[in-house]
């Protein structure tokens, strides 16, 4: 039961309702724009890229944790910081090679699920 009463209710609830406006925009943009997932999953890693080269990101993150860094802004923002991190110590060279290091993880699980989804599903093309 200590674990239960140590649970950051509110810390859940940001996360949650962060992670769910996230979320949200990504459906309205899927109902309500002739946009394809493709091209929106870009736009989401684009904007978190930029958000987190801009430094602002991390301050989403602090405030809703996995709400922000689960989806794929945060992946962006990830590739973000790699990548400065790596020009810092590795020059020029670091912009292309520190986001795919820092966010090699994440990368390899993405390729690995997809593959198994690959295997269980059935995809169909969404009709226009």
């Amino acid at each position: 039961m200590d674990f239960i009463q140590s649970i950051d209710w509110m810390q859940l609830i940001r996360c949650f309702v962060t992670g769910g406006i996230i979320c949200i925009i990504g459906q309205l943009l899927i109902d309500k724009t002739k946009l394809t997932p493709a091209r929106i999953l870009v736009i989401y890693v684009t904007t978190g890229a930029i958000l987190g080269g801009l430094g602002i990101y991390k301050y989403i993150i602090d405030f809703a944790g996995a709400g922000a860094t689960v989806p794929l802004t945060g992946f962006g923002a990830n590739l973000a910081k790699g990548a400065i991190e790596a020009v810092k110590e590795d020059g020029l060279i670091g912009a292309f090679t520190g986001g795919v290091k820092m966010a090699a993880g994440g990368i390899a699980a993405a390729i690995f699920f997809g593959y198994i989804a690959a295997l269980i599903a059935k995809p169909r093309i969404k009709k226009q």
